[in-house]
């Protein structure tokens, strides 16, 4: 691991690390599994945090045994569908959706000249961003569009930091679900783990919730770990 000196850039995931945005993806795509017949259950949905839309789309029909009741357009069809019903969602969002601690976090970050870029799976993240009233302390953000692979696949993270003209090693990313962690690892950037523990164990740096993330808490950690390599 570098020492917190060399960190130049901070890399996000949004839903879950930010704002709570992953509650309102929750509710558009138990909406459209209950269209399609598959049941809702918690775990369901665990395994669809940090995923993008298709992919997402293709976990719920295996978790229903009907991947192959649908031909590819019918599915764009359905990704279509889910996604209107979670901007229809977003309507109500503003800034007290931001979780605990994070704008202060961010603004910190920039106030420190930190370069910031969003690596959300999410094609909707802009839109989110500017309703939280953040978007202008982001310097860049991946298009997801642009992507060939998504989370657990490392690609988001090492474009996220290529966008910022920055290494992987020389950022930081954040996320709330494996998936993440194990992208943020696969790119060979620190990773910072928000969540249970047990279920992250794969980051670099764990915290239990947001309110914990600062730069101090993050160095500290960091100190941390680089006594125990050394």
């Amino acid at each position: 691991m570098v020492k917190f000196a060399q960190v130049k850039g901070f890399l996000f995931d949004l839903d879950g690390v930010i704002a709570n945005t992953s509650v309102y993806h929750a509710k558009a795509w138990h909406q459209l599994a209950d269209e399609l017949g598959v049941t809702w259950t918690e775990d369901l949905g665990n395994q669809l945090k940090g995923v993008g839309r298709m992919d997402s789309l293709n976990l719920i029909l295996k978790y229903g045994g009907k991947e192959n009741d649908y031909t590819e357009d019918e599915k764009i069809k359905y990704a279509e569908e889910k996604n209107d019903n979670y901007l229809k969602l977003l309507d109500t969002l503003d800034k007290s959706e931001i979780l605990p601690g994070m704008e202060d976090f961010i603004k910190d970050l920039a106030a420190h000249h930190y370069l910031i870029s969003l690596a959300s799976s999410s094609k909707n993240s802009p839109l989110v961003l500017e309703k939280l009233g953040l978007a202008q302390y982001f310097d860049e953000k991946v298009d997801p569009a642009t992507l060939k692979h998504g989370k657990p696949d490392p690609e988001i993270y090492t474009r996220a930091a290529e966008v910022l003209n920055l290494k992987p090693e020389e950022c930081i990313g954040l996320e709330d679900a494996s998936a993440g962690v194990t992208s943020i690892n696969g790119s060979g950037a620190i990773s910072v783990g928000i969540g249970d523990p047990k279920v992250l164990h794969e980051a670099d740096i764990n915290f239990n919730d947001t309110s914990e993330v600062t730069l101090d808490n993050i160095k500290k950690e960091m100190d941390k770990k680089k006594v125990l390599d050394d």
